[in-house]
């Protein structure tokens, strides 16, 4: 019988979650990079930036013996300092490539190990960062809609052609 891990080609879920976020967030340029529709809010290159960042961490979370990096705050300090739309595009990226090689070099058995225990995710399949990963990049991709919207932009759809 086959693991669930051996059903799914993840690295393509990964690729594809790439895809939408830079098709629906590719009206925003570098001129918009510290836009946010209030303070306190992220601004468009701390959410790209924070999309990118917690891919790395669902990565680093599930490669770590001691589990996710659960210091929030020195993250969001490490947000605070992003100024660049451009520079937080490359980094996003990177960090999905990153993803793609990290699950295509993973066997199923190893994608169907438990996560270090803890709490987030502590014992679950190691696949399942996959879905959370996901998610979260989709969560942040619907908030830079709202934010081109705000600037009289018109994101398109993100699973057009």
């Amino acid at each position: 019988m086959n693991t669930t891990a051996e059903l799914y080609d993840y690295a393509a879920q990964v690729l594809a979650g790439k895809e939408f976020f830079e098709r629906s967030t590719q009206v925003l340029d570098e001129s918009d990079s510290q836009f946010r529709p209030c303070e306190g809010m992220m601004t468009v290159a701390q959410q790209v930036a924070h999309a990118a960042q917690t891919i790395e961490w669902f990565v680093e979370g599930a490669t770590r013996p001691e589990g996710f990096d659960l210091d929030f705050a020195e993250h969001a300090r490490a947000l605070a300092e992003v100024r660049s739309l451009t520079e937080a595009r490359h980094r996003l990226e990177n960090a999905f490539i990153h993803a793609a090689d990290f699950l295509r070099g993973k066997t199923p058995e190893e994608l169907a190990r438990p996560l270090p225990a803890g709490p987030v995710m502590g014992g679950r399949p190691t696949y399942e960062i996959i879905g959370a990963m996901v998610e979260h990049t989709a969560h942040h991709r619907g908030a830079l809609t709202v934010y081109s919207r705000l600037l009289g932009k018109v994101p398109p759809m993100p699973y057009g052609g």
